[in-house]
């Protein structure tokens, strides 16, 4: 096995010397395609596959990589790739010319070049592109994977997503449907009146979220500043000065574990409206998905790893106790704490004798409901514990208008009725400061400029924030968060 390890890297070794005795020779005469500034390409291969009934007979001019090559005598064939498909090239020696012909045989695979030719069909049907002229307009001097089983490595695709993108083609359909969904969001809330801003992303104070913040330092003002963790504080600011609908795509950052589900930046949008609440935002939230649907995949109907997510269907909306309740038989709306407690230590879970009602309550729930949630469900009235930026429900103090949405499974959104209570928000950041006073170095900080924001007087406002990823992963059925990230965060190579 270690002799055959080896004899792979010589054979590897072999070609990229190879490759750059190509490029010195190709100096050598005065022919560095590096120096080669640009080619007037006038179409794709996408467009001509499309159309071909208005380009067959035309004379074209196309560019891309060479993916593979066929020499047969005094004629080949090759395949093409640019950046809306591939294409099959006819070359000969009497079409390009002798010399030229021979250069071309000399190209290898991966070779960017520029094609000027004309449009047919082979005897077996393949539209194809008849060359007249070829021009080699970059050197590739590392071999691509192997034809046949491309780029299977996991680690390698992430830390090189160029050859990822290269090898395996449905990787960039991935990114074009990512694409895609950003601009419809985009368009979602631009046709409802929301605008786009912009808030900072070093902030001095990190709030808006319960998460480790990354730390840096500011040299100019001596100041330590932290990468966002949400823009939440900011875009209500702005609520505060009188926009009534904004919102913001953009990275978070947030210094934690990395899994299947998690990286430390992150894409989301957050959106603020202002007089109306948490019911709003799900009215909002069930129509977005619906237009993304419908303008992205264009089905109500998403297979996600062999099950069918139906987002065109109502979404079940359900009390966070009522959830708890159907699942696991804990009533915390009519059980006592010692019943409670005894309760979810008969179905495995451990519950701290002094732990308060909403932690309790959370805590079952996270640990024994969230992962029955496959279809689109909203989860309502987080407690307040769990929740220091929510509006309190006038009903039931121990709870807040919030909801989290389910789907696969996974929390892809959170939403409020904004606290707008100064007196109320400037207790709970208290209340956070002393849970971080004690060691909870997730908990937030005290954020003084807020509170006199609110003190001027924040309309009753809805705010809602839906992770993109996440989002993407649904609508492409990618179980990994990497796979819908082009360049994931990875631990260097020594």
């Amino acid at each position: 096995m270690e002799e055959n390890n080896i004899a792979k890297e010589v054979d590897v070794n072999e070609i990229i010397k190879a490759r750059q005795e190509k490029l010195a020779r190709l100096i050598e005469m005065d022919k560095n395609p590096y120096e080669i500034v640009k080619f007037d390409k006038d179409t794709n291969t996408c467009d001509i596959k499309a159309k071909f009934d208005e380009f067959e007979g035309k004379t074209v001019k196309i560019a891309g990589r060479m993916m593979s090559r066929r020499v047969m005598g005094k004629a080949s064939f090759a395949n093409l790739l640019d950046g809306s498909g591939n294409i099959q090239l006819y070359v000969s020696r009497g079409d390009i010319g002798e010399d030229e012909y021979v250069e071309f045989k000399k190209y290898d695979i991966g070779d960017i070049i520029g094609v000027t030719g004309m449009v047919f069909t082979t005897k077996t049907g393949e539209i194809s592109i008849h060359t007249n002229e070829i021009e080699l307009l970059s050197k590739s001097l590392l071999p691509l994977p192997e034809k046949y089983h491309g780029l299977k490595d996991t680690d390698t695709r992430y830390r090189q997503r160029y050859v990822d993108l290269i090898a395996n083609p449905d990787v960039k359909k991935t990114f074009v449907t990512r694409s895609k969904i950003i601009t419809a969001i985009r368009s979602f809330l631009d046709n409802r009146d929301f605008l786009e801003v912009e808030t900072p992303i070093l902030n001095t104070v990190p709030g808006g979220a319960s998460a480790r913040p990354f730390v840096t330092h500011h040299n100019t003002l001596d100041l330590e500043m932290y990468m966002r963790i949400a823009p939440e504080l900011y875009l209500k600011r702005l609520i505060v000065g009188g926009f009534e609908r904004v919102y913001e795509i953009g990275r978070l950052f947030r210094n934690e574990g990395m899994d299947s589900r998690h990286n430390p930046e992150f894409t989301t949008v957050e959106l603020y409206q202002a007089y109306t609440d948490y019911h709003g935002m799900m009215d909002l939230t069930e129509e977005m998905f619906n237009f993304i649907a419908d303008n992205v995949i264009y089905s109500k109907t998403i297979n996600y790893q062999g099950v069918d997510i139906n987002i065109g269907d109502p979404w079940k909306r359900i009390t966070m106790v009522q959830a708890v309740c159907e699942s696991t038989g804990i009533d915390f709306d009519t059980d006592d704490m010692p019943t409670c407690i005894a309760k979810a230590k008969a179905i495995g879970i451990e519950l701290k004798e002094n732990i308060s009602w909403g932690k309790a309550l959370y805590q079952v729930f996270d640990l024994k409901v969230e992962s029955q949630l496959i279809q689109p469900t909203f989860i309502t009235d987080y407690p307040v514990e769990v929740s220091p930026l929510a509006k309190r429900k006038k009903s039931d103090p121990r709870l807040t208008e919030r909801f989290e949405f389910f789907i696969t499974s996974r929390e892809m959104g959170n939403a409020f009725s904004e606290l707008n209570d100064p007196i109320d928000q400037k207790a709970r950041f208290l209340d956070q400061v002393k849970e971080r006073e004690d060691g909870d170095d997730e908990a937030q900080m005290m954020d003084e400029d807020f509170v006199t924001a609110l003190e001027y007087g924040m309309p009753p406002t809805g705010g809602l924030g839906i992770g993109i990823d996440r989002l993407v992963m649904l609508f492409t059925d990618e179980s990994n968060i990497r796979d819908v990230l082009l360049f994931p965060t990875m631990k260097p190579l020594l």
